[in-house]
């Protein structure tokens, strides 16, 4: 856990960075302390230059990072990591504080081997928190604050830096609510106040934030005083800047400090997030303090990079690779899962008022926009509050509506609970559809949506599916909005569509689409299912999988294997269908996006030998590929789904093992 890397500008081969004089000759935090205020402002400069070159490269999260440079080089400057304790909740914007703790090689960004988009023990003394979902960082600070006064470390402070989006999050309001009941900690709260999360912030708290930023009167009077105190030279200068860091006069007049004072909490600010001099006098006063205290800071996402500070929608939150005169995409995007899914529940709600659409924060990432843009009453985002978004929704199913819960797939994790006792237990018609489902790779271990299906299949009732194309995402999300009384889930991964893999036969009841199997290969002498060899081998693949199965399959084929591939459309729970076509077969594989334990094969299999066991004759070898419970290091999703055999020669070894297992049988 080192604090040094290779300097700012080592980049590779052939790949020109700009010049950062003063940043590489940062090592740790405390060399910062040799800066001047005219260094501190060109070193801001470089890291903002690094940060858009680098970024544009590799891709990451570009805007956040850019909004808090000055706020970053601040903290490190008055605290004393990691001695203090610096959290950052959500790590979207900890790119500026990798680089002061000696991780000056953004070449490999995102990539195996290289640093890591969120916070990384495994990198730095300096990281703590290394989950990437938001709401976290005030209870991560209040345990640390507690444990330090506990064992005695009075000279240790924490700090937890969480956006205004952040602060939306329940979890966030119930740790201020223990942090005011706990007042002997040193504890100092940086509310990092842009206006939006991903999109702008909705909510009460939002519009409380937006009134403290935007008084009229606050900023004329500081305008004001701005004009007379800077005539009168260097005494006026320091004046100005004492007022401008405290502002405590002005603000207790101006400004409804007194929301968050009200919690048992001190308010300072608000400062401006890009203005060095406040934001350490800021800083220090709160340090100095012997109770917990809020820094209101303002920053500008994408501060200091063109193309970022204009683009509204999102002022570039993530980025992939771009060009970094212009923010282009290198390669446009194809269309993808999410844009098919904004097509369709658009669709789907102009021919039934009952549809709406709920988000948490993402409306724009889900795909939620062109039905916010049409319909924009029935489109609510509730902040990053998933918890709420579900329970929410089950009372609009109770109350006569079908909403549709959008949210990545790794964020539904944080509602469980919600989706088991509120939607599960009362039979809601809500459908929940998660983006981003399976590996994700390169936003690391948290942002891998890999626990649905096996989190998901506890719940009695509920129903879900894994689209294979485009046109299977049509007609799963048709099949999941025309369900009244039970819970569905569509799930889809990152990324552009497969090609169409179109069934040549189709198992399972006429007219029940949850029993539906669909044959997409098989040997060109094979009959009809009752026929089906016991020799023969089956590969099931789940969703997205399809087309390495089917790859894998036909080089089975090529060798001579019977090889059949099938693709049930809804797999919690498993059909009955696929039970009975599986047991017909010598061998069966599973392969799916998700955990391999606990998931679709762990159910296929236990479900075949419920039936053995209750008479019905010795079921087929059941192997299961997919991924294993862990916590997965940061790689692209083709280098991990070839570590973990799912690729088209990893599941071509996996059935080629169990053929060799059943002739040994």
């Amino acid at each position: 856990m080192s604090e040094k890397t290779a300097p700012a500008g080592a980049g590779e081969a052939g790949v020109a960075l700009p010049r950062t004089p003063l940043l590489s000759s940062i090592t740790r935090p405390s060399d910062l302390d040799r800066l001047t205020s005219e260094d501190l402002v060109a070193l801001a400069g470089e890291i903002r230059r690094y940060l858009v070159s680098t970024v544009a490269r590799t891709g990451g999260h570009l805007g956040p990072n850019l909004g808090v440079v000055e706020l970053t080089l601040a903290l490190h400057r008055t605290f004393r990591s990691p001695r203090d304790t610096i959290v950052f909740d959500t790590g979207h914007q900890a790119y500026v504080h990798k680089l002061l703790t000696g991780r000056q090689d953004f070449t490999r960004l995102r990539e195996r081997g290289g640093v890591s988009g969120y916070p990384a023990r495994s990198e730095s003394v300096h990281d703590v928190v290394e989950n990437s979902h938001a709401s976290t960082s005030l209870s991560w600070a209040d345990g640390i604050a507690r444990a330090n006064r506990l064992q005695g470390h009075e000279d240790r402070h924490v700090v937890a830096v969480i956006g205004d989006g952040a602060l939306t999050g329940g979890m966030a309001w119930e740790a201020l609510d223990n942090i005011a009941d706990s007042s002997d900690k040193h504890l100092v709260i940086v509310v990092n106040d842009n206006g939006r999360s991903y999109a702008p912030t909705i909510g009460g708290l939002a519009h409380h934030l937006d009134a403290l930023r935007t008084n009229p009167g606050y900023e004329r009077m500081l305008a004001g005083a701005k004009r007379i105190l800077l005539t009168q030279g260097a005494p006026g200068r320091a004046a100005f800047d004492a007022l401008h860091g405290l502002k405590r006069g002005l603000k207790d007049v101006l400004v409804p400090s007194a929301f968050f004072e009200d919690l048992g909490i001190k308010y300072t600010g608000p400062v401006d997030g890009h203005d060095e001099t406040a934001l350490e006098f800021a800083l220090t006063r709160a340090r100095e303090y012997a109770d917990p205290v809020i820094v209101h800071v303002i920053t500008q996402k994408g501060r200091g990079y063109t193309p970022a500070e204009k683009d509204v929608a999102d002022r570039f939150h993530a980025v992939g690779r771009i060009h970094p005169e212009t923010g282009l995409p290198i390669v446009p995007s194809r269309f993808g899962w999410t844009s098919v899914f904004a097509e369709e529940v658009l669709a789907l709600a102009r021919a039934d008022q009952r549809i709406v659409a709920v988000t948490a924060a993402m409306q724009q990432p889900v795909g939620l926009q062109p039905m916010a843009d049409a319909y924009p009453e029935r489109v609510i985002d509730v902040g990053i509050a998933e918890q709420h978004a579900l329970t929410a929704s089950a009372g609009m199913a109770f109350a006569g509506l079908h909403p549709v819960v959008a949210l990545y797939a790794t964020f539904l994790n944080r509602a469980f609970d919600q989706v088991l006792m509120d939607v599960g237990l009362h039979r809601a018609g809500v459908t929940i559809v998660l983006d981003r489902a399976g590996l994700t790779g390169t936003d690391g271990a948290s942002h891998n949506g890999m626990w649905d299906m096996a989190l998901l299949a506890h719940v009695p009732g509920l129903r879900l599916a894994a689209p294979r194309d485009e046109a299977t995402l049509r007609e799963d999300l048709r099949t999941a909005v025309a369900t009244p009384d039970a819970p569905t889930v569509v799930r889809y991964p990152k990324g552009a569509l497969p090609e169409r893999a179109p069934a040549g036969r189709v198992l399972g009841p006429p007219g029940d689409p949850f029993e539906a199997v669909d044959v997409l290969a098989e040997p060109d002498d094979d009959g009809a299912p009752a026929g089906w060899p016991r020799q023969g081998l089956l590969l099931v693949a789940v969703g997205a999988m399809t087309p390495a199965v089917l790859a894998a399959g036909r080089e089975l084929a090529a060798e001579g294997r019977a090889v059949t591939v099938a693709v049930p459309r809804w797999v919690v729970p498993v059909p009955r269908t696929l039970v009975e076509t599986a047991r017909r077969f010598a061998g069966v594989v599973v392969v799916e996006d998700g955990l391999v334990d606990g998931g679709v094969g762990s159910r296929l299999r236990d479900a075949i030998e419920d039936d053995a066991a209750a008479g019905g004759g010795r079921g087929p070898l059941v192997a299961r590929v997919g991924v294993p419970r862990r916590f997965l290091d940061t790689a692209t999703r083709g280098e991990l789904l070839a570590d973990f055999g799912m690729d088209e020669a990893g599941i071509a070894a996996a059935a080629r093992r169990l053929l060799d297992a059943l002739g040994r049988v």
